[in-house]
């Protein structure tokens, strides 16, 4: 029982820096697993990283570990993705999901509820 909805995509050049928000309404935003995803064209929908509701755990991405960070606001019922030092190949669309449960893991068949995206695209 949550809905999300993205923001902060945009076109950044290589090196640049994004945030991306994942604003959420429903009850019990404290308890759901979040976590981002993204497909670009042509490809499978890949997962970026998750926080755990149990310990605040976080999971990233072999691709993005040490330059993206996932955090989330209980007060504001918002989920962050901190994207630093981009590459052209971080271009695609980003969804944030929301899981009923404590595991970290980036299975997109598992999460139970998605926003509509949000376009990044990172120029060369």
């Amino acid at each position: 029982q949550v809905q999300l909805a993205e923001s902060g995509g945009g076109l950044v050049q290589a090196g640049g820096s994004l945030r991306l928000s994942c604003a959420a309404s429903g009850r019990s935003f404290s308890s759901y697993t979040m976590a981002w995803f993204r497909q670009a064209p042509g490809k499978e929908r890949e997962g970026v990283s998750c926080i755990s509701s149990y310990d605040g755990s976080t999971e990233y991405g072999d691709s993005v570990k040490g330059r993206f960070t996932i955090s989330k606001d209980n007060t504001k019922n918002t989920v962050y993705l901190q994207m630093n030092m981009l590459k052209p190949e971080d271009t695609a669309v980003y969804y944030c999901a929301a899981d009923k449960g404590t595991i970290t893991l980036m299975l997109p068949g598992i999460y139970d509820h998605w926003g509509q995206g949000t376009q990044v695209t990172v120029s060369s």
